[in-house]
């Protein structure tokens, strides 16, 4: 078996400000629109996410939805330049975001997160 991810779903509390921050807020084209699912295009070569309700996709997993805190999964996105973070961090915020690490100067490179309105952390990074 040689797996390929084609989608990451995520569980949203709001269906509606979910997809106004992903849609609007960064600027993610829309691929499909249901009353209890959307899926955005994301970059070439990305796979495509997709937003379900909290309650249906944990009923879709047959798990309880009670979950919570840190859940061991970050979505990274790599850019080409430090200006690059500064404005991606910046964007994500003003859709709505919380920067919950600044970015900051390291080793290999420069780096910052932000978390989604539900909580899903997403790394912004750059080798320079």
């Amino acid at each position: 078996m040689n797996p390929e991810i084609n989608a990451i779903l995520v569980g949203v509390k709001d269906l509606s400000r979910s997809k106004k921050f992903y849609g609007e807020g960064l600027g993610c084209p829309m691929e499909q629109d249901y009353p209890n699912f959307v899926s955005f295009k994301l970059g070439a070569g990305s796979s495509n996410l997709g937003l379900y309700t909290w309650d249906a996709l944990a009923a879709d997993a047959g798990v309880p939805a009670d979950g919570s805190g840190f859940r061991g999964v970050t979505f990274n996105y790599i850019v080409s330049n430090k200006e690059r973070v500064d404005e991606v961090l910046a964007q994500a915020e003003r859709a709505g975001a919380k920067v919950v690490k600044p970015a900051s100067k390291v080793q290999w490179g420069y780096f910052g997160y932000f978390s989604d309105p539900d909580g899903h952390l997403w790394k912004v990074a750059s080798g320079q």
